[in-house]
């Protein structure tokens, strides 16, 4: 009888650890991720909310690249997903300029998310169309990571000037070389004016593939109520939205933080069920940037290592994640 209790005691952890596991891995609670309609839903048909960091550009502040980071952000900020920003053109270390590197750097932070269960973001982290090189690398990370529920693909980070019109045939193409090898995983669509013109493709999306969404960024201090308003009608007009970059102050990513406007984004995101990815791990002398110098590379960050918006962005993360 003993035997038994003990055998049953220890079925009962098991049981416990294992479920508790899974609260703690995003990707084994919500598996493969789909939308509906507005809305980003996870394996069972309920409505998903990812919450989390971009770090910085990888050709800048490569030293965060690596998987202590990415498991801290994970099991200390309480982060859902990771952004992994690869620049693209700038100085002689981005993408054009030097592949090889580029792609261990991101790869780094991929793989890691996958083995911590969290999703993580692809991200094409350019201003401008490269439509060679983003078929060809979004073909390469689809054939390595396709089969992962993990992956997200974000195919231009944000244009800037380019019109709608050549941002959405840069898109299907890029769109079509990753529908070729994955199906199913959800690829995230920049519009013009660095994601602020969320009407134009609201008027006229791109037809044709599923599980899209188009990407919106703000930064409170310089982007207020008016791009709320834009996008509501977006959404409104069925166009499925994901916020992959914000902070809380200016949009040239300096000067102080608005908390007051800060809050409205973080309350309307909430309301509206969107998903929002906060700017960034990285340690320049800068209001967006979340880390010190004193900061190591790989996680492990004390208070004293955070600058203010890494304290309050942590703070925030650790309490709309526990929610979950």
């Amino acid at each position: 009888m003993k035997r038994m209790i003990m055998k049953l005691v220890l079925a009962g952890l098991f049981s416990t650890i294992l479920m508790a596991t899974a609260k703690l891995q995003p990707v084994k609670t919500h598996g493969q991720l789909n939308v509906e309609g507005t809305k980003l839903v996870d394996k069972n048909g309920k409505v998903v909310v990812l919450r989390g960091m971009s770090f910085g550009w990888h050709n800048l502040w490569p030293r965060f690249y690596n998987e202590g980071a990415v498991k801290w952000l994970h099991e200390d900020w309480k982060c859902s997903v990771i952004r992994a920003s690869m620049g693209i053109e700038l100085n002689d270390s981005g993408f054009l300029e030097n592949p090889n590197s580029s792609l261990h750097k991101i790869m780094a932070v991929v793989d890691a998310a996958i083995k911590e269960g969290v999703y993580v973001i692809i991200d094409w982290h350019s201003h401008n169309i490269q439509r060679a090189e983003a078929m060809m690398f979004f073909t390469e990370m689809a054939t390595f990571y396709g089969k992962y529920p993990n992956v997200i693909y974000e195919i231009f980070n944000e244009p800037d000037y380019e019109t709608w019109p050549e941002v959405k045939a840069y898109s299907e193409a890029v769109i079509k070389a990753i529908r070729a090898i994955d199906p199913d995983n959800i690829i995230l669509v920049g519009s013009p004016r660095w994601d602020q013109d969320i009407h134009l493709p609201a008027a006229d999306p791109i037809k044709g593939y599923r599980n899209l969404m188009y990407t919106v960024h703000f930064y409170a201090a310089t982007h207020k109520q008016s791009l709320r308003d834009k996008t509501d009608e977006a959404i409104k007009n069925g166009l499925p939205v994901f916020i992959s970059e914000c902070a809380g102050m200016e949009a040239s990513g300096n000067g102080p933080i608005n908390y007051e406007e800060w809050q409205k984004w973080i309350d309307w995101m909430e309301e509206n069920q969107l998903s929002w990815i906060t700017w960034s791990v990285s340690d320049k002398d800068e209001t967006c940037s979340v880390l010190k110098k004193s900061a190591a590379s790989d996680g492990h960050w004390n208070e004293s290592d955070l600058k203010e918006s890494g304290t309050k962005t942590r703070e925030l993360l650790r309490r709309y994640n526990s929610r979950e």
